[in-house]
């Protein structure tokens, strides 16, 4: 999923010899009394079908990393995320099939009961990633559609946002099947699952009607053998995409970088490949990557956050750029795994 980040001011600072940093507040009488902003923190937001609960990682310093959890109602939830303006999770609810948000996220002590603030319709069937653009919510629904396995279909349903409920808009039908889901700008990139291929829709929510849609492009990113999850960060133009491989193995998935990706995917035509050398891919036995169904992606840092499902783990990988088989700076049990977003505040 992709990071929101709060932009920091930077401030110019006389020449000084030594400077030494101090949170003030602004005095009348001391023109030269500088604001320093406080510090980041850094929160990943999970999901997981083993529980149904939400738990919260302050990622902050991946060597002191502390976590808290919000039980919920359900049994089982998929898509994740987090609006930091009003400090509200949402989720996509696989036993209530719905869309589901928990207010005041952040401040309640862990091990809270939290009742759903802002519902929605039970209209899904098999809900998977929630992508967000303004108070428009879109959740990717794996079940297929007609049931016919020889003409595999998917639905992407879009919720518009108003205060404390969610409202159907309407429904896309795509002809293939769906996983994860994301934003850029008015574009919405689809999974399609069970093959290593990337759907584009471009002005997505342009169509406020039901029907069935078909992509503007569909590409193959060479080197994945299934991908399930994708994260987008328009910042720095990097997409993140992960790859599953076997589903029945819990050793060999992996994820692939794409840096300048628009460009990258500009250049790919309709139907045409994504080759391996434009992209960096981490996959190996340290990785203790098997499943991986979601991603988030930290551009600050250049850390990758990943929820793997197969060996129940949280995991987070920097130094990215050497690709290969790396080790986890971050490898918590999370049985289930199935979502992560990341907030930078």
């Amino acid at each position: 999923m992709k990071i929101l980040k709060n932009s920091i001011q930077l401030f110019s600072l006389f020449a000084l010899t030594s400077l030494t940093f101090t949170s003030c507040s602004d005095d009348d009488d001391n023109n030269n009394v500088i604001n320093i902003p406080d510090a980041e923190t850094v929160k990943l937001f999970t999901s997981n079908n083993a529980d149904g609960n939400i738990n919260i990682y302050d990622v902050t310093d991946l060597s002191n990393v502390t976590a808290s959890t919000l039980i919920t109602n359900s049994t089982m939830a998929d898509g994740i995320y987090y609006d930091d303006d009003t400090d509200t999770v949402y989720q996509a609810s696989r036993s209530s099939l719905a869309l589901e948000g928990f207010a005041n996220a952040t401040t309640l002590a862990s091990g809270t009961t939290v009742d759903v603030d802002v519902a929605g319709t039970a209209d899904m069937d098999s809900p998977r990633e929630v992508a967000v653009n303004d108070n428009m919510y879109v959740v990717a629904d794996n079940s297929d559609v007609d049931g016919d396995p020889n003409t595999p279909d998917g639905r992407l349903f879009i919720y518009e946002k108003s205060g404390n409920s969610f409202s159907l808009r309407n429904t896309v039908t795509t002809g293939f099947k769906l996983w994860g889901i994301v934003f850029n700008g008015s574009d919405l990139y689809a999974i399609v699952d069970a093959t290593g291929d990337l759907a584009v829709f471009q002005g997505f929510l342009a169509n406020n009607t039901d029907a069935i849609v078909a992509p503007t492009k569909r590409i193959t990113v060479e080197g994945i053998v299934r991908t399930h999850g994708i994260t987008f960060d328009d910042d720095t133009d990097t997409a993140v995409l992960t790859d599953i491989g076997d589903a029945a193995s819990a050793t060999d998935g992996g994820f692939h970088v794409i840096y300048n990706f628009t460009s990258k995917l500009d250049a790919t035509a309709d139907s045409g490949t994504l080759a391996v050398t434009d992209q960096i891919r981490v996959s190996g036995t340290n990785t203790v990557l098997g499943n991986p169904v979601d991603v988030a992606y930290d551009d600050e840092t250049e850390t990758v956050y990943i929820a793997e499902a197969a060996n129940g783990k949280i995991l987070a990988f920097n130094n990215i750029g050497t690709g290969g088989n790396l080790t986890p700076v971050l490898n918590n049990d999370l049985a289930s795994a199935s979502a992560v977003y990341l907030e930078r505040d």
